[in-house]
């Protein structure tokens, strides 16, 4: 069975048979065994041995892996898997930071930026009145303005676009 696998960003192919494990196409010695009552694996490679914790991620193929004092994001699928989840995040790849859009219905009571002004992910952007409360509207990333298409005093629909980012 041949998996791709990405650590920490870095994608390795590796295939699994009866000869054994190949490592983008080199031979591995290498064997996994429970450390029985515990979270730890004992993981052998070639000579060398590891403790490793593993936590299972937010998503399908996704871990995290303490080793040796360091942490790993690690995501393993086979190739089926991480063909279609590639070709998914191809084609919901962001060109730049989302723009804001209101959550709900209501009325603008503050804009605290301008265009051209560098704001940073949780940064307040729109102050927006709706059911009788006010809801400070913020950005999830970091950017710079593009365009402001409001202003205090106009009333919006859910779903308007607010603020756009360069």
């Amino acid at each position: 069975m041949k998996y791709i696998v990405d650590v920490n960003g870095e994608r390795l192919e590796v295939d699994l048979d009866a000869d054994g494990v190949r490592v983008d196409g080199a031979h591995v010695q290498a064997h996994l065994a429970d450390v029985e009552g515990t979270p730890i694996q004992l993981v052998t490679i070639g000579s060398e041995m590891h403790r490793v914790a593993v936590r299972r991620g937010d998503a399908r193929g996704r871990y995290a892996l303490w080793m040796d004092g360091y942490r790993y994001e690690v995501e393993a699928l086979d190739e089926r898997m991480r063909t279609i989840r590639d070709l998914t995040n191809a084609s919901a790849a962001a060109s730049g930071p989302r723009p804001l859009v209101a959550p709900m219905p209501g009325l603008i009571v503050r804009v605290t930026v301008r265009p051209g002004d560098s704001v940073e992910a949780g940064q307040g952007l729109v102050v927006m009145e709706a059911m009788k409360m006010e809801n400070e509207l913020r950005t999830t990333t970091a950017g710079v303005v593009k365009n402001v298409l409001i202003q205090p005093g106009v009333a919006v629909e859910k779903g308007a676009l607010l603020v756009e980012f360069e």
